[in-house]
């Protein structure tokens, strides 16, 4: 009898990462941009591994090079072996196969952890990288922007405008804690940070923003062109939370979720996932710059006689 069940858990390991690229809605196209999004993650408990474990087999499926996460990565103590507990060995197969975690602070993260060499976070609060360029596909720098949404320093402003600005035209992507848009009954939209980052976002030419602090999943709707996603449930989460805003294009909180995404010339795709495996939000957002620059042409050829 042991002998058989052995066989049969053999064959479901076995069939897992077909059944897994069946369900991938990515291009997954080789010398794409890809990453994977995590918030309040970092609980050491039994939510976060069984996430953790399902992340680890879309990534062989799927095998993104560098992960964000948006805050709140350590609850609780952190000492040395709470750093293990609560990241080291959750993510060990992707840390074992390279992959790259770049981290912003949370309410719940002493500031300390900007030292952590595995965050990436090289000591400051804030902080810019870009993604590697690997193929013809990629049309100017992908280049991502952690902040610090706990502290919304005039110096943080000024830095901000200054990296954005000289960023090119390329991907602009910031990643930060609060929303600035959110459905959440518990916490809602950071309207003063609203105020603070909006302007900058629109003026050079964003096109996503991740956060998370709210713990459930929520892609809004556009506003002013830019789609936010809420990613606050790889360990925490609000069961029931997503209030009637009328801003919500997708959302889910009855589970816990993750998201991955590619990005291929002027488009980011992107797959939300449930800790079972089952999608739970999927799409394709446009750079801004292209899609208003190709609604304007088609509006001439109309126009013309």
């Amino acid at each position: 009898m042991r002998r058989v069940i052995s066989t049969v858990v053999l064959l479901v390991v076995l069939a897992a990462p077909a059944a897994l690229q069946e369900r991938l809605q990515l291009p997954n196209k080789e010398g794409s941009v890809r990453f994977l999004v995590i918030g309040d993650s970092g609980t050491g408990g039994g939510e976060q591994r069984a996430v953790a474990t399902r992340i680890a087999e879309i990534y062989k499926i799927f095998p993104f090079e560098f992960a964000i996460m948006v805050g709140d990565n350590l609850y609780g103590s952190e000492s040395a072996n709470d750093f293990r507990r609560k990241f080291e060995e959750p993510y060990k197969p992707l840390l074992d196969g390279g992959v790259k975690f770049y981290a912003a602070l949370g309410n719940h993260d002493d500031p300390t952890q900007r030292y952590y060499k595995n965050f990436n976070m090289n000591g400051e609060r804030f902080y810019t990288f870009k993604a590697p360029k690997k193929g013809p596909d990629i049309l100017g720098d992908v280049r991502f922007f952690a902040l610090d949404s706990n502290y919304m320093s005039p110096e943080q402003l000024q830095w901000l405008e200054k990296e954005l600005k000289a960023a090119g035209s390329g991907w602009k992507i910031p990643f930060f804690h609060h929303p600035l848009y959110s459905s959440g009954e518990k916490h809602g939209a950071d309207v003063t940070l609203r105020e603070q980052l909006e302007p900058l976002f629109v003026k050079y030419g964003v096109d996503v923003v991740f956060a998370g602090h709210e713990h459930f999943y929520e892609r809004l709707k556009p506003q002013k062109g830019i789609t936010y996603f809420v990613t606050g449930s790889a360990a925490k989460l609000r069961r029931g939370n997503i209030g009637n805003s009328g801003m919500t294009a997708k959302g889910f909180d009855t589970g816990y979720a993750f998201l991955i995404a590619e990005i291929t010339g002027d488009e980011l795709y992107f797959q939300a996932i449930e800790a079972g495996g089952k999608t739970i939000d999927s799409g394709v957002v446009k750079r801004r710059e292209v899609a208003e620059g190709a609604a304007a042409k088609t509006g001439n050829q109309k126009d013309a006689p």
